[in-house]
């Protein structure tokens, strides 16, 4: 395995290991929101945070671009499809490739925040965590001309002041149902296929990465070749697929601006 791919490791063990080692009441206090990494958890405290919405639509997201490797392929076959989806931008990747983040936006895409940089806010200052979702927020504003809604944090991973963070920057946080661990160099588009059905629920959220900034080499392929096969999978089922802003996310415990749902 890559260096890269390394340096992701699954939600749960980082959410444990940040808790775990928490020294003091302070730090735990800091540390303990990164516990909704874990699925089950998630889904007992916010159903909304788990991003469950109507039974019968699949709310489609892809984390850590735009990337000029890899994006335009996936906004190529979501176009095929006849799909829109959610891109979570890095701040840092839509500075470096304007014109395709504002392209993502053109095409009819959500824009939404991943962070400035790719990140855990357990490990960093709370002015920090703060800081990096306004600089997210407005410079994908500026650069897409769309004003974010959504927010979901590197590795899935809220510090105590994640909610804060989004609140401030009047964003909406989602973290996902599903996700197809796209990320990992053995990745395959049938393995991301079996590991999405694995957690999918009626109403799920589904993650995929458009990029490899922060996987191994390539493994976005893994995702690219899964769609049409996942579209298959969710029309046999009468699923429609849409980004989250098509979802109706179900009443429950919101961790950032208020909302009328």
């Amino acid at each position: 395995m890559s260096p890269r791919a390394r340096r992701r490791p699954f939600p749960s063990r980082l959410a444990l290991l940040a808790v775990g080692t928490a020294a003091g009441t302070g730090l735990l206090a800091q540390a303990a929101p990164a516990l909704t990494a874990l699925p089950a958890v998630r889904r007992r405290l916010s159903p909304r945070l788990t991003g469950l919405g109507r039974a019968d639509h699949v709310a489609l997201t892809f984390d850590d671009g735009p990337d000029p490797a890899s994006t335009p392929q996936f906004l190529a076959e979501l176009d095929r499809l006849g799909w829109k989806a959610t891109f979570f931008m890095l701040g840092s990747m839509a500075r470096r490739s304007g014109s395709l983040a504002a392209e993502v936006a053109a095409a009819g895409h959500e824009v939404a925040v991943h962070g400035d940089v790719h990140l855990s806010q357990v490990w960093r200052t709370p002015s920090a965590v703060i800081d990096d979702a306004r600089r997210a927020r407005d410079s994908l504003a500026e650069l897409t001309g769309t004003t974010p809604r959504w927010m979901r944090p590197p590795y899935g991973t809220l510090s105590g002041a994640g909610p804060e963070a989004a609140r401030r920057a009047g964003l909406e946080l989602v973290l996902w149902t599903a996700w197809g661990r796209d990320w990992r160099a053995e990745a395959t588009p049938q393995s991301v296929v079996d590991d999405v059905g694995t957690d999918m629920v009626p109403g799920g959220t589904v993650l995929l990465h458009d990029s490899d900034c922060t996987s191994a080499p390539g493994a976005w392929r893994s995702a690219l070749g899964a769609l049409p096969r996942l579209g298959q999978v969710w029309a046999d089922l009468g699923w429609t697929v849409g980004p989250l802003g098509d979802h109706g996310l179900r009443p429950g415990r919101v961790q950032g601006r208020p909302s009328a749902v």
